[in-house]
């Protein structure tokens, strides 16, 4: 029998399921190296006694599963990424997860892939070969379904595990205000500043005539990609696109090199967009965005210091990597005098080990 849930009937029967099980485990499954713009392909999904996908891509309403999925907890394993894919693409949003990434991470452990965690604490050791895969492909093969299954089969009881060992070193509530911020931040619509997303690599060399035409190159590859249902890397890349928009610049040139692999469609079309770019008006061309910021007072400096040294003693007592405690960026916002604001982005176990007692 198929593990593959792709009929009403079967995902109604799944979600009623799910919703008497102790618990549930989570992964999904992308095709963001194959398409554009990404979308859910997969959900794994592990209860005690099976191991099923559901296939979004079949002709489904999900809502019985996100309904049943409601208000529990979840385990996922670097949870991060999947709980953005499916609150874009579904707006589902957890109530509670356990994530068995960041439980690793505060045990100590140097190595926190899911295949490195299962083998140090469980002994099991997984095949890989399909992490590349195209997940928008059906049917799925037969390697693609095991590596499917494999996300989310052992997650329950890697999260046992894990769960006991963070309750004896007292950590367990560290672990739930990382998840909950986790849940916080992902699971949350996305915010295009559209005067900056176009700045690609490259864009710091250019005057304000090539930025004007690496803007339209980058909206006419943005336009492909989607026409094109392929990732804009694929279409040209950040290099080549700034490449393209410095030699266009050169006022007295308009003979552009372009690669010899686009076809006419999407040579007229960068020509069109360096055309557009030409054309506008040079009170109107954007500029540089220079961000200023003072450089830290000898007494901030060694405020930082003092930090460092507090956070790097306690990740010394605790045995984890000191960054979980507080990053090298968040030091030296902590010490400066004019963000006190900047205290308030820590959790509170954080804030406990740094504050001077």
């Amino acid at each position: 029998m198929s593990p593959l849930i792709s009929t009403t009937a079967e995902l109604q029967q799944l979600s009623a399921e799910v919703r008497q099980a102790p618990w549930v485990a989570l992964d999904t499954e992308a095709d963001s190296l194959h398409a554009y713009p990404e979308k859910l392909c997969l959900v794994q999904l592990a209860i005690p006694g099976k191991e099923v996908l559901v296939d979004p891509l079949a002709d489904l309403h999900l809502e019985p599963l996100w309904d049943a999925l409601e208000n529990r907890e979840l385990v996922f394993h670097a949870a991060d990424y999947d709980l953005r894919l499916i609150f874009q693409g579904h707006y589902f949003r957890p109530a509670a997860i356990f994530d068995t990434m960041w439980a690793a991470r505060l045990l100590g452990e140097p190595k926190f892939g899911l295949n490195d965690v299962l083998t140090k604490h469980l002994g099991i050791t997984l095949e890989k070969g399909a992490q590349k895969a195209n997940w928008g492909r059906r049917p799925l093969t037969a390697r693609m379904t095991e590596y499917a299954l494999n996300d989310v089969r052992h997650l329950h009881a890697l999260e046992t595990t894990l769960r006991d060992q963070l309750t004896q070193k007292c950590r367990l509530e560290w672990h739930r205000q990382i998840c909950d911020q986790l849940i916080h931040e992902c699971a949350r619509a996305d915010v295009v500043d559209t005067n900056q997303v176009w700045r690609i690599k490259g864009h710091d060399r250019l005057d304000p005539l090539g930025l004007a035409i690496m803007r339209e190159l980058y909206w006419w590859r943005e336009e492909d990609a989607c026409r094109t249902n392929r990732p804009p890397f694929f279409v040209l890349s950040h290099e080549k696109l700034s490449e393209i928009a410095a030699e266009a610049a050169q006022k007295d040139s308009r003979t552009f090199r372009l690669p010899t692999f686009l076809t006419p469609k999407r040579r007229r079309g960068i020509e069109e967009a360096i055309e557009r770019g030409l054309a506008v008006p040079e009170d109107q061309r954007p500029v540089h965005v220079r961000i200023r910021t003072r450089r830290l007072t000898r007494k901030e400096i060694a405020r930082a210091e003092v930090l460092r040294e507090r956070r790097d003693r306690h990740a010394a007592e605790l045995g984890i990597d000191p960054t979980i405690i507080a990053a090298r960026a968040q030091l030296f916002s902590l010490a400066r005098e004019d963000t006190p604001e900047s205290w308030s982005s820590l959790l509170p176990w954080q804030l406990e080990l740094l504050r001077d007692r």
